[in-house]
């Protein structure tokens, strides 16, 4: 019931069978009325005629009309008797009053014993009373048993209707919400190969015309267009970028040269190598984006291989291990001795690279630094935990967008692009970054599906 489509099944099948039972309901007294008025007009016309007979011929000829029509049980039901003020009996087809009757408005009902063919058996009667001068009373009835047998086969088409209409309605209603249940599902399954990297999806579009298809439509124009300027801003980065490293290249190999002729002043000399670190660093963040690019862009479609998360983990750790020595920082690895993914063994090390290059950074001297690769049933989750100052909760979903910096990190060497890297590189491979508060420190934890 978490589900809308769920939902708005149940709520269908509720009012649906609310509607058919009110309905069924209904026809079944309104039925019921027209049956007990013809009954009641049955037995007015019985009384209409005997007090016809009554004020015509008085009591003689009432008994002897009695007399005439007290085989009418077996053609039509009728009852009839008429008693002395003491209760005995006249005349008529009942051997005597009623005892146990029941009320119903100006007629009662009882049951009598009367013979059919399959012997003495129990029939219900409904009639009127009338008391006539002298004290003696006149009862005219009819038999009810049809009656009350058609309403029984009323009551159980009422019931049966009801439930089959019921489950008729949930069937449609749980093949409603499958269907779109499924839609939602092939659509959201769309979104994510999207998002993974497969930019030539589109959401599914079946023949039904239906709103999921108008939707899908207009997603789909959307994502063409937004895919048609991407590759436009692809292509121009691209140019710039190819268009920018040879000049930014050959200026640095210019520099250099001179660099090395003794001929300098001390003040010239100072700012052409302050100039070369300059166009390292331009160089090094132009090469940053380009692996942003090529993670996010049209070529995530990169060549994979099978590598072992933890022996490139340790790798980069032995790389990285003279420089944590020389600023009295340690550096260990805790994880597993081996986690084997499908990979891109570049992108996955300057991955790690930018983490351990953030953490050695931030981290003071005779702090550590661990690095751990562990693997679960359906994933291998890459761990740097340090004892840092740590980044505030509420920065660490912006801290991983491209050029994003604190505010206590504006003095220092950077251009915001590390940890940017490395959530391009973890959703390249279907993965997901998080920053987590290590007490004291950060821990980044990269998540990647096996």
């Amino acid at each position: 019931m978490r589900l809308s489509s769920a939902r708005l099944a149940a709520a269908f099948v509720a009012l649906f069978a609310a509607g058919v039972t009110v309905l069924l309901t209904a026809v079944y007294f309104l039925t019921a009325r027209v049956l007990d008025r013809d009954v009641d007009a049955f037995i007015r016309a019985e009384v209409d005629s005997l007090i016809d007979d009554y004020v015509q011929g008085g009591l003689l000829q009432l008994v002897a009309t009695l007399h005439r029509r007290s085989d009418n049980w077996g053609r039509t039901g009728a009852v009839y008797l008429l008693t002395e003020a003491n209760g005995y009996p006249i005349a008529g087809n009942l051997a005597g009053w009623p005892q146990e009757v029941t009320t119903h408005g100006d007629s009662v009902e009882f049951d009598i014993d009367a013979s059919g063919s399959g012997g003495a058996a129990r029939h219900p009667v409904r009639a009127q009373t009338l008391y006539l001068p002298g004290g003696r009373r006149l009862l005219v009835g009819t038999g009810i048993l049809e009656r009350r047998r058609l309403a029984t086969r009323l009551r159980t088409a009422m019931v049966w209707g009801i439930g089959s209409s019921v489950a008729l309605a949930a069937l449609i209603g749980v093949g409603y919400s499958r269907r779109v249940r499924r839609r939602v599902a092939d659509i959201a399954a769309a979104c994510r190969r999207i998002m993974n990297g497969n930019l030539a999806e589109r959401l599914p579009v079946e023949s039904s015309h239906d709103e999921f298809d108008e939707l899908a439509v207009a997603v789909n124009e959307m994502l063409d267009r937004i895919h048609r300027q991407t590759d436009l801003l692809q292509t121009t980065f691209d140019s710039a970028a190819h268009d920018l490293r040879a000049p930014l290249y050959r200026a640095r190999v210019r520099i250099e040269q001179a660099l090395q002729h003794e001929d300098w002043s001390p003040a010239s000399r100072e700012t052409m190598e302050a100039t070369l670190a300059e166009l390292e660093g331009v160089q090094r963040t132009l090469g940053t984006l380009l692996q942003i690019a090529r993670a996010e862009g049209r070529d995530r479609e990169v060549t994979k291989e099978r590598v072992d998360l933890a022996d490139l983990a340790r790798e980069m750790i032995e790389l990285y291990q003279p420089e944590a020595s020389e600023r009295a920082i340690g550096l260990e690895y805790v994880g597993e001795d081996s986690v084997a993914l499908e990979g891109n063994r570049q992108l996955l090390a300057q991955a790690i690279v930018n983490l351990l290059e953030n953490a050695l950074k931030y981290v003071p001297a005779g702090g550590r630094v661990s690095v751990a690769v562990r693997q679960s049933a359906h994933e291998a989750a890459l761990v740097v935990s340090d004892n840092g100052p740590g980044i505030p909760e509420d920065q660490r979903e912006r801290i991983l967008q491209p050029f994003a910096r604190l505010e206590r990190d504006r003095a220092q060497m950077g251009s915001g692009l590390g940890l940017s890297l490395v959530a391009s590189v973890t959703r390249l491979h279907n993965g997901s970054i998080t920053l987590e508060d290590n007490r004291p420190g950060l821990r980044v934890v990269c998540r990647f599906a096996l």
